[in-house]
């Protein structure tokens, strides 16, 4: 792309009737705005409300505000993680939250839904505990992961100017996860304490909180990753094989983990120590891989801005590295004060944007509208440098 292919301006203001039209366009936008916000408050709160009564009606109000609390330790742990991974390209805030609500009542109900259904059926022909084990087993891994899986396709389908592959696939997995995770946990630390009392209470959060708090994610993003690498294809086949092939390994993972905990004992032991470490260290390693690819991708998407002039190398060298986005936020604040962080900031965001958007392009998954973004991200650019370059001097 050369210069004078994209140019640094903005969409022109509409005037006369065309103006109106579009004023009417916005009035139209903002009421479909609040109508999808009034359902989506009405849907999460009912959601709520069910997972409420169902864990409160077993376990009992005290013991239920007893798990909330202690289940808020592990997110502490688990979503600054995926928040890490996010740093390049941050996703939008209001869809992290509707990751993490859809994960913590909407997943979770599905599975409360679909696992009782499949509990009873099998309690019909064999003993309860058989079926509670086949359905820890052979259920809940595929009822779960499909109903966290589904925020993922969500995401792709009806935002895809926001997905831009692997890294966003394993984000957004991670969020869902954590949430669908956050609610489990308060079901099994309140059910607990309310039988086993302060013994059992702190075996489950040594168990669930402390050794295994990344195991809903870990299953997760395998899907996250499968769908990411569909989006990021120009081959159809490639398009329904990655999602399913990842959803498939999300849930034969599930499954083995809930072997070893029906199994306990000395088999729990033998699958955490042989097969869970390694594979939470070898996650550990490919979510430190996966952000500094994402960085190289970067870099690489924007040398053809550069070439045209839009960058120079060595704003596209700054960001392409985490360490030096961050030498130049502090350079903008030491220099000009908090609006020429926020414009620095704003440059970065708009830079990463417009490099992964670039890929897309270059991968043939953009959508009609990317020349039009490609051309406000880069007048985006060129404000927010002179923003901060007349704050500094």
């Amino acid at each position: 792309m050369s210069g004078e292919q994209a140019v640094a301006i903005g969409p022109a203001v509409p005037s006369g009737p065309d103006r109106t039209r579009a004023g009417a366009h916005r009035g139209r936008s903002l009421i479909r705005r609040w109508v999808l916000i009034g359902v989506a408050t009405l849907g999460f709160g009912v959601a709520a409300l069910a997972v409420a009564v169902a864990i409160g009606a077993a376990a009992g109000v005290s013991a239920t505000l007893l798990g909330l609390v202690i289940a808020i330790i592990p997110l502490g742990i688990v979503v600054p993680t995926f928040m890490w991974l996010d740093r390049f390209e941050s996703e939008p805030t209001r869809y992290l939250w509707m990751a993490f609500l859809w994960g913590a009542l909407i997943a979770v109900l599905i599975a409360m839904t679909l696992n009782t259904a499949g509990q009873l059926v099998l309690w019909g022909s064999i003993p309860q505990d058989e079926s509670l084990a086949l359905t820890a087993v052979f259920v809940a891994p595929v009822v779960e992961e499909a109903a966290k899986g589904l925020l993922i396709l969500l995401v792709w389908r009806f935002a895809r100017r926001e997905f831009d592959g692997i890294t966003d696939g394993m984000v957004y997995a991670g969020v869902t996860a954590a949430g669908f995770a956050f609610t489990e946990n308060i079901q099994y630390l309140a059910l607990a304490w309310a039988e086993h009392g302060q013994d059992g209470l702190t075996a489950t959060f040594i168990g669930r909180c402390l050794l295994s708090p990344f195991a809903h994610p870990m299953f997760t993003i395998c899907t996250g990753i499968g769908i990411g690498v569909a989006a990021m294809s120009r081959r159809g086949w490639v398009r329904w094989v990655a999602p399913l092939a990842g959803f498939v390994i999300a849930v034969i993972s599930h499954a083995v983990w809930n072997l070893a905990a029906v199994s306990g004992g000395e088999g729990l032991i033998a699958v955490y120590l042989v097969v869970e470490v390694p594979l939470f260290l070898a996650f550990l390693g490919f979510v430190v891989w996966v952000r500094r690819r994402e960085g190289r991708l970067i870099g690489q998407f924007l040398n053809a801005y550069s070439d045209a002039g839009w960058l120079s190398s060595a704003e596209v060298a700054m960001l392409a590295s985490m360490p030096r986005r961050r030498e130049a936020r502090q350079w903008a604040r030491a220099n000009g004060g908090r609006p020429a962080l926020r414009s620095m900031e704003d440059f970065q965001d708009a830079a990463s944007e417009l490099a992964l958007l670039r890929r897309r392009m270059h991968h043939s998954a953009a959508d009609a509208r990317a020349l039009e973004d490609e051309r406000e991200l880069l007048a985006t650019l060129v404000a927010r440098r002179r923003e901060f370059a007349g704050q500094v001097l």
